[in-house]
């Protein structure tokens, strides 16, 4: 890969990981569905009025923006809102490869091979041990919103693997359309007119500026520069990258927030990184090593 477009694929992983500490300012100003529902307003409009729409039954895209884009980022925001700190977020949301490995399995057939077994059974392993941390650095139920965020990107994950090729931009911004009304109508029913109402009064320039990263470097910039590369290198030379995903989100967010991890979950977190490795690399290895052997 040039370096070009080696610094283009960095650039994404580091805006994606930046993401999560952004979450966390705009929360500061804005209740959780309402900062949903802005987000994807913000996203829908006016970018739909240039991008193409995908060539999808309406139901397949309601599909997509009800699981990716409203039932992953509702429990994701609603997360770290109690409590999940955006390093750890960043990692656990990680989880989707693995939900997405199972629920392939359950819905589509698709078999489990021995190195994505492996790789689930260790990453389940860390996500027990953060687990296991309890409520002295990360709120359990935190921990758990954050897994069903994950579940919901893994739906979506699978959803989209009917589509077959198809313009990711154009994908994410006409899936952006279906959540700003369910968004809203949690925000009332949850949050109340009264905290909408203080929210939008005292609105101040860090939300403003949290919602326009969140919209349009995290979501159309990133999907964009990941949608060039993907058309251009195969899946398995890009996809590999997402694993600095976490690694920036935890270095930034020690930085920023000074979120410090337990020993408990830097060991967590290792086997959470360790399973994805081989989840992504294991059947290349086992299949190099039966060439060597063979």
């Amino acid at each position: 890969m040039p370096i070009r477009d080696l610094l283009l694929v960095l650039t994404t992983i580091v805006i994606w990981g930046l993401n999560f500490l952004v979450i966390k300012l705009g929360l500061d100003g804005l209740p959780p569905m309402l900062l949903g529902g802005l987000r994807f307003c913000l996203v829908a409009f006016p970018a739909m009025l240039f991008v193409k729409r995908p060539q999808l039954p309406v139901r397949w895209l309601l599909a997509y923006g009800a699981t990716i884009s409203l039932g992953q980022f509702a429990f994701l925001f609603e997360a770290m809102a109690h409590g999940m700190p955006p390093g750890m977020a960043s990692l656990v949301l990680q989880a989707q490869a693995l939900f997405t490995l199972i629920f392939a399995a359950v819905f589509i057939g698709e078999p489990i091979r021995l190195a994505s077994l492996l790789g689930l059974l260790v990453a389940a392993s860390g996500l027990l041990l953060i687990g296991l941390d309890g409520e002295r650095v990360t709120p359990l139920m935190a921990l758990l919103l954050t897994l069903c965020a994950a579940a919901m990107w893994a739906l979506g994950n699978v959803i989209t693997r009917r589509f077959g090729k198809i313009n990711l931009v154009g994908l994410v911004v006409w899936g952006a359309l279906i959540p700003p009304i369910p968004f809203f109508g949690l925000s009332l029913w949850l949050e109340g007119t009264d905290r909408i109402q203080m929210s939008l009064r005292s609105l101040d320039l860090q939300s403003v500026l949290s919602l326009i990263y969140l919209a349009y470097a995290a979501t159309l910039i990133g999907y964009s520069l990941w949608s060039n590369l993907l058309s251009r290198y195969p899946a398995g030379k890009v996809a590999p990258f997402s694993l600095l995903i976490p690694v920036v989100g935890i270095s930034s967010s020690a930085i920023v927030f000074d979120e410090r991890l337990s020993e408990l979950q830097w060991i967590g977190s290792f086997l959470v990184m360790t399973g994805l490795a081989v989840n992504l690399f294991g059947r290349n290895l086992l299949h190099q090593l039966r060439s060597r052997l063979g």
